[in-house]
């Protein structure tokens, strides 16, 4: 069982950049396949990143590919998503998900735990 609690969303200007912390508890974290998804209202909720359990392999689609980055310290229990260079079409809802199998999923379905979410508006 891991619990998730996310922070640092905000309003930006288009061009901006924010940084996404997303803190976890329990003491297998470092065993967890985490990512990021984000939804905007009336829109499936969409995959932004993830990353190994080790940290050595991260996936990112091509609507932030060069733009974002995930990383994660194991010792403090928490993954990060760096935004740079963002866009009015980001602006979203973003949550911050686990699994604890020794796999990269890109959808939705295959996370089992997840956090509250934090808004991210970026103006134009």
């Amino acid at each position: 069982q891991v619990q998730l609690v996310e922070s640092g969303g905000g309003l930006v200007q288009a061009g901006g950049s924010l940084r996404l912390s997303c803190a976890a508890s329990g003491r297998t974290f470092s065993r967890y396949t985490m990512a990021w998804f984000r939804q905007a209202p009336g829109k499936e909720r969409e995959f932004v990143a993830a990353i190994s359990w080790s940290g050595g392999s991260t996936y990112y689609p091509d609507s932030v590919k060069g733009r974002f980055t995930i990383s994660r310290d194991n010792a403090k229990n928490t993954v990060y998503l760096q935004m740079n260079s963002l866009k009015p079409e980001d602006t979203a809802v973003y949550y911050c998900a686990a699994d604890p199998r020794l796999r990269i999923a890109l959808s939705h379905h295959e996370y089992d735990y997840w956090g509250q979410g934090t808004q991210v508006t970026v103006s134009s």
